[in-house]
């Protein structure tokens, strides 16, 4: 059994050669290769922000001054998003080749990728938003809450009826919130902020998406600062990478706030040191029961940490009240519609996966996919939770979260990408192995997948061919990369070989 015991942070980076000593000069041209991919991927998504009018729904009305912007320039949408097709594949194959560089000690351009990827998201925040129309839908319910009306009942359609609103979405327009109380909250604020424009709302989302984004870049970089390989590794898999710039920037999903609040609950229950376990527990189930309350399947991250603390009563029993202290009054307010949903949420999302396929062939309805899933998931989920590499011996309630999230991932049938960020949130505080391969490769076919994203209202100007070539990434290349990933992943279990070998010289340069 390959084990990790030693706390990463504690873990001191190799010395580099001396200049004029006797070592040869590192090889620079991998890390170097992958960091141009990555810009280059953060600038075509960037480009295809700026551009967004011209291949993007629902035609947006922006504010005369201040932000979100985009340039009145006429484009072709199939050439934008042929090139941006091009990004998808190009910011896997760059993060892929940095850690590559990473784990063989070769310099990588880190200061310049980090700079990069800061400036990207920056500007992928002030840009409508763009590579999903959600945002939007989420700035409807918030404006649906500051009419006084309840976004659990009233669908975006009938917002539209009643305000003839420009920008709101037709995916999902006869669809009610499926999001909890929390995100909600935070929705209804946007909507005050922005007033009565979605894209200003949308605006203010992103905002904080991109405060989240950074808290959780920022503990990483604090937690490893002593050691350079998995600091590096880190920064790669969450802050550089522009699959997640993406999902949580440009697509402004609520994700990314659920996954900060849940990052947040569990490092504060797997502190090394703990003072006061009891409070610590309560505060972690406070954070993990809002993440739960901004998004329903984050409430994964709450049985991790029962998990971790069933051997200490006391501790589970705080952090259970310190969740329940917020969920319960949350739904309380909401009321009735706002539980109903969560069971109508277990049947939304992309497609049928690799239960599609199979079900297809068959001649099962895809409805019974679901049940299909939920027993799969359980002996899945023990094998990741039983099997996985130990972790670290300070968070064993992150590794039971990585273990949980990471087999519900890969067995539900409705996944999209942006869902990933709460493995990947997770995975970034355990040791390097082959899931770290797993999730970046997850994330690029699912991105890929769901490019451009723009949902039902483009085809008309988008072509055939690109249309046929998106449904074939639907139909048959993600559905089989997703099977290949759980086969993958059991497989590992078994034979516990995770491929956790420990970075031999200094992996990153400035």
């Amino acid at each position: 059994m390959t084990n990790f015991r030693t706390p990463a942070a504690a873990q001191p980076a190799p010395p580099l050669a001396e200049p004029g000593g006797d070592s040869p000069a590192p090889d620079r041209r991998l890390g170097q290769a992958a960091a141009a991919a990555i810009i280059l991927a953060l600038a075509i998504m960037i480009g295809a922000g700026l551009l967004r009018g011209d291949w993007m729904p629902p035609m947006l009305r922006l504010p005369a001054f201040g932000p979100p912007w985009q340039l009145n320039v006429r484009v072709s949408a199939r050439l934008i998003v042929s090139v941006l097709w091009v990004s998808g594949p190009l910011a896997a194959i760059g993060v892929g080749a940095a850690l590559v560089a990473v784990r063989k000690g070769l310099p990588v351009p880190m200061r310049t990728l980090l700079v990069s990827a800061g400036i990207a998201a920056v500007a992928m925040a002030v840009l409508p938003p763009f590579g999903s129309t959600d945002p939007l839908d989420y700035a409807v319910f918030g404006h649906i809450v500051a009419l006084g009306h309840s976004p659990y009942v009233m669908t975006p359609k009938e917002y539209r009826h009643l305000t003839h609103a420009v920008g709101v979405p037709l995916d999902w327009q006869r669809d009610p919130s499926v999001y909890g109380p929390l995100a909600t909250a935070e929705q209804y604020l946007a909507a005050e902020l922005g007033g009565a424009s979605l894209a200003v709302t949308a605006f203010w989302l992103k905002l904080a998406n991109l405060f989240g984004f950074a808290a959780i870049a920022y503990v990483a970089d604090r937690l490893f600062r002593r050691n350079q390989a998995a600091r590096a590794r880190a920064h790669l898999l969450w802050t550089a990478n522009p699959l997640v710039l993406w999902a949580a920037i440009a697509g402004a999903h609520v994700d990314l706030f659920a996954a900060a609040l849940g990052v947040a609950g569990l490092l504060m229950i797997d502190r090394r040191v703990i003072s006061r376990p009891v409070l610590n527990a309560f505060v972690a189930g406070v954070f993990v029961g809002a993440s739960a309350d901004v998004k329903a399947e984050f409430a994964l991250f709450g049985l991790a940490i029962a998990w971790s603390l069933w051997r200490t009563p006391r501790q589970l029993l705080a952090a259970t009240v310190g969740a329940l202290a917020v969920l319960v009054p949350s739904y309380a307010w909401a009321g009735i519609p706002a539980i109903r949903v969560l069971t109508w949420r277990a049947q939304t999302g992309l497609g049928w996966g690799f239960w599609g396929t199979i079900f297809h062939h068959l001649g099962i309805p895809l409805n019974d996919a679901v049940p299909a899933a939920v027993i799969l998931l359980i002996p899945v989920a023990w094998l990741a939770l039983t099997r996985m590499p130990a972790g670290l011996d300070d968070r064993p309630a992150a590794r039971a979260a990585l273990a949980l999230s990471l087999a519900w991932l890969l067995v539900w049938p409705h996944q999209y990408a942006w869902y990933s960020l709460m493995v990947i949130c997770v995975l970034i505080f355990f040791p390097a192995s082959r899931l770290d391969w797993l999730a970046l490769i997850w994330l690029g076919i699912m991105t890929y997948a769901d490019m451009p994203g723009t949902g039902t209202g483009q085809r008309h100007t988008l072509g055939n061919a690109i249309l046929h070539l998106q449904t074939g990434n639907l139909d048959k290349i993600a559905p089989a990369f997703m099977l290949g990933a759980l086969v993958a992943m059991v497989i590992w279990c078994f034979n516990r070989q995770w491929n956790a070998t420990r970075t031999t010289t200094g992996p990153a340069s400035p």
